[in-house]
């Protein structure tokens, strides 16, 4: 199982605010959850998706695209892949990971 951080950057010239594209990314994870994707979170900065790497590449190509389907003319699209194939982990378990070292 793979976890991938991305960010959709919509480069569009009428607002410099993406939060309504940011919403449509969210309804389209939504939906693909529902459809096997293991799970995924919005986060200030970025949205955490996991699953197997496969599912994910072809999310990531849906959500990349979800702009121009608004008319906007340049998207970048940054990702981040921890595919560990020795165990499977989930977001939830890197996090306990690390909390159980804080005191």
């Amino acid at each position: 199982m793979a976890i991938v951080d991305v960010v959709v950057i919509p480069l569009n010239e009428k607002s410099v605010s993406v939060s309504e594209y940011i919403a449509d990314i969210q309804n389209i994870l939504k939906a693909k959850k529902e459809k096997g994707l293991i799970d995924y979170q919005l986060t200030p900065m970025s949205t955490l998706i996991e699953g197997d790497l496969s599912v994910l590449l072809e999310v990531i190509g849906e959500i990349h695209e979800a702009p121009f389907n608004k008319g906007v003319k340049r998207v970048c699209t940054n990702i981040r892949i921890d595919d560990r194939r020795d165990i499977t982990r989930k977001m939830s378990d890197k996090l306990d990971s690390v909390n159980k070292h804080l005191k």
